[in-house]
């Protein structure tokens, strides 16, 4: 079973848990939306078409989330005068999730109510006895490193004095006339 549906403005072929991206709505997130603009309803076989929208058809919806789409690139060109113009946007959608197709009236599901974010604080640990006596031990072995490092360096070395050369001589040649 299908129905085609007119959603702000356009229109969607939908099936019962499906999910689709409409342009954005004012609805809050977990709410259920019903769409009255049903314009045809395929039932099993069974086609029926409105004038204009098919009587006493509702198609039932619960609103997931308010994402954005992909960033859109508007690029103006006007060749040989040298204007060029780039511009874009992000869409925003409401993601929808089908639960029922049918007539006015029919027992609809309830939101799902939204879950509580539960904060857990993180548990304590005690440090043993032998984990504070390994500490001062890494820096103790840490300080034998640094003397080490230290006595290590040795003295700067001394620059040899560079040795200029002669230019060399250049003949010159005699003018021509």
């Amino acid at each position: 079973m299908y129905a085609i549906v007119e959603i702000a403005g356009q229109q969607f072929k939908v099936e019962e848990g499906k999910k689709i991206f409409v342009h954005r709505m004012d609805v809050a997130v977990g709410e259920n939306v019903e769409f009255e603009k049903v314009l045809l309803i395929d039932n099993d076989g069974v086609i029926s078409v409105g004038e204009h929208v098919v009587a006493d058809t509702v198609v039932g919806a619960t609103v997931l989330s308010h994402p954005r789409g992909d960033k859109v690139i508007i690029f103006k060109k006007k060749r040989r005068k040298g204007y060029q113009k780039r511009s874009g946007h992000r869409q925003d959608f409401t993601e929808i999730e089908i639960f029922s197709i049918g007539p006015k009236g029919t027992p609809r599901k309830k939101a799902a109510p939204k879950p509580e974010k539960k904060v857990t604080e993180a548990p304590v640990v005690e440090k043993t006895k032998a984990e504070t006596k390994k500490a001062p031990a890494k820096k103790a072995a840490e300080k034998k490193t640094a003397e080490k490092k230290v006595a290590v360096k040795k003295a700067p070395v001394e620059k040899k004095a560079a040795v200029k050369k002669a230019p060399a001589t250049v003949k010159k040649k005699p003018a021509k006339k």
